[in-house]
This record gives C-alpha cells, structure tokens and sequence, in this order.
C-alpha cells in the first residue's frame, strides 16, 4: 500500500527523473530514505552522459553498502519513478536494502516502449518480485505512473 508520505517521496523521485532527462538521459530517478524518513542519498539516470549501468537504484545499493551498516539497511525504503530492472533489483537484495516503492512498473515500461515503437531493453523485463522473491514492493501508483509517461515518451519524441 502506497501511502502519502510513500507518494512525497515518489514525486521527488520523479523530480530527478526529470532532472535525467533534461540532461539527455533516460527519465530514471531513485531517493533512498531511512526508516527514520530521512533522506539518505537520492541520484539519476547517467547512462547516456557517463557509464550504461550507471542507474539510480545500482548507486543507491552502492552507496548504502559502502555507508550503512545492516540494519539501516534493511530499515531503508527505495522509491524509484520506475521499477527496477534485474541488475538493480539483484544489487538492492544482495545489499540487503528494504522496502521499494515505485511510481510505474516494469511492465508499463515495457508496454510504453512498444507503443513508441523502441526496441526493448538488451535484458529481460521482469518484475522486481520474480528477480528478488521476498522483497517488499509496493507500485504501481497510477496517478504517478502517468507523469512517468510523459516524460517516457519526451524522451523517445527526441
């Protein structure tokens, strides 16, 4: 269940999706939060300006491994404006990262992709539940998952 507190954090999350995308990049945006609400570390989509694994949800594993220590890990809430793809979604488990909440799914990614004519990803897309069992995930929210389609098809409309 998404709640409004769920909901502020996927909108900032959404915001540096837009900061991607003004940036040329794919509109992917990712804020990681403590059990305690507080901010911890938040970053962007960088595949087209730096590394093409360098996703938000990769860093913020990243980060959360090299600055966490188990338990605040566990704590911790990732909200992404888009679900995880595999890598991500296996880095978050394997560093033992908490809950996620995502704006739109995988699976809505995948459809807007074949609505805008874009060849699918070069990996599989599957849902975050089927790379992760176990995982607590929450999303899609669908007043959110819209604005991510828009900036989805911002992006492809060049």
């Amino acid at each position: 269940m998404i709640s409004e507190t769920d909901r502020s954090f996927l909108r900032r999350a959404i915001e540096r999706a837009a900061e991607a995308l003004e940036d040329g990049d794919a509109p992917f945006g990712s804020v990681l939060v403590s059990g305690d609400g507080e901010v911890l570390f938040e970053d962007r989509n960088r595949v087209v300006t730096r590394d093409p694994t360098w996703h938000p949800e990769l860093t913020i594993a990243q980060w959360a491994g090299r600055n966490l220590e188990p338990a605040e890990r566990a704590a911790a809430t990732v909200y992404t404006s888009g679900e995880h793809c595999v890598m991500c979604a296996a880095a978050h488990a394997r560093v033992g990262l908490g809950r996620i909440v995502f704006a739109s799914s995988s699976g809505q990614y995948a459809g807007w992709l074949q609505e805008l004519d874009v060849p699918p990803a070069p990996v599989l897309s599957l849902p975050v539940a089927e790379v992760a069992p176990g995982l607590p995930v929450d999303g899609p929210d669908p007043e959110l998952a819209e604005q991510v389609h828009g900036l989805v098809r911002r992006y492809y409309a060049g």
